[in-house]
């Protein structure tokens, strides 16, 4: 149980990190309509996809690490909750390949005009698995997380709350981004993600540093005297 709460904790942090620094690094490739034709800056974009691809990895190891704790809670609950993290995978996924294939259009020899327009419709096919990615999915995966560990009392009440109130928050908030209100990478949208990246920062530490609460329902019997005692807070 130590080591699943590690693993999971470990594959959040890596999984916020990658998402960070991939949008990063291929920033210039989505901001530049005249990426294709210009000189490029393919080795960085090429390593912000494989930050992408270490993402894809991150959040299918949540599911994964997790459902063995979580389905006791849930089951259905708890394969809802894998079902949507492959899903969201999947959709950050297609983003990756969108982003690799203007690279490989900006390596070709087509007509200008006609490199461009492919270019920003394959750019505006990663906005919308921005959105559905890290905007839908993980308001809906988080929402099912949070209410599963809130009720098998796996971590401090508190962290739950946040996934809570965040998921529906962010979910909320991208479809209103949706309608062209706002932009997801907005100060609006980026206030309306604050709650979920707090759940899944505070739930990771919580994991990483105490692991399951030995108090949980769940572990009832099944303490592991490798676990530290958890703080008079908890």
């Amino acid at each position: 149980m130590r080591w699943t709460a590690v693993s999971a904790g470990v594959f959040f942090v890596v999984a916020a990190v990658a998402a960070v620094v991939g949008l990063w690094l291929y920033q210039p490739l989505l901001d530049d309509p005249g990426y294709v034709l210009g000189a490029g800056a393919d080795g960085r974009v090429l390593l912000g996809a494989l930050c992408e691809v270490l993402l894809v990895v991150s959040v299918v190891g949540t599911a994964v690490t997790l459902y063995p704790v979580v389905e006791r809670q849930g089951r259905a609950v708890a394969l809802g909750y894998v079902a949507g993290r492959v899903m969201e995978a999947a959709v950050i996924t297609v983003g990756i390949v969108a982003v690799l294939a203007v690279v490989t259009l900006r390596q070709g020899a087509a007509d200008d005009g006609a490199r461009v327009a492919v270019a920003e419709a394959l750019v505006a096919a990663h906005d919308w698995t921005f959105r559905l990615g890290p905007g839908l999915f993980i308001g809906i995966n988080s929402l099912l997380l949070a209410w599963l560990v809130h009720r098998a009392r796996l971590v401090h009440p508190v962290i739950p709350l946040l996934g809570l109130v965040g998921g529906p928050l962010v979910f909320v908030s991208t479809v209103v981004g949706m309608t062209g209100l706002y932009d997801q990478i907005s100060t609006v949208g980026g206030l309306a993600a604050v709650p979920v990246a707090a759940w899944e920062m505070s739930l990771a530490v919580y994991l990483i540093v105490w692991g399951f609460r030995p108090s949980s329902p769940l572990l009832a019997g099944r303490r592991d005297p490798a676990v530290p005692p958890v703080p008079a807070v908890a």
